[in-house]
């Protein structure tokens, strides 16, 4: 998947809902069912460059959208975060396994961590 493509399909996640119908509709199909534009304007019935200004416009005001909220961006830094502190809390797991206590309040941590992750 190509970054340019990632980075829409989570800034549809994000915002796909304040798109028109339309907008998510097209965009769904060519971004997610992989279809052309020629297939998408059949379907449709309108022209192929009609879908293309559709799709350009849905684009542009998701990355607008993103561009004025950094949601995107502080969600995927957050990530990153919680990421790097479950791999240091399964590094210290290592260390602390031969104390029970210790072990114990690591493992939660490390779960807690995990169930944060995967919100």
């Amino acid at each position: 998947m190509s970054d340019n493509l990632l980075q829409m399909t989570m800034l549809f996640d994000f915002f796909g809902d304040l798109l028109t119908e339309k907008q998510r509709e097209y965009f769904d199909l060519y971004h997610n069912e992989d279809l052309s534009l020629s297939e998408i304007a059949a379907q449709a019935g309108i022209s192929r460059q009609g879908v293309h200004d559709m799709l350009s416009r849905a684009e542009h005001s998701l990355r607008q959208m993103e561009s004025k909220t950094g949601i995107v961006s502080k969600w995927a830094e957050t990530r990153a975060e919680l990421e790097h502190a479950r791999n240091l809390t399964t590094k210290l797991l290592q260390l602390t396994k031969d104390n029970p206590q210790a072990s114990d309040i690591t493992g939660q941590l490390a779960d807690t961590l995990t169930r944060l992750a995967e919100k």
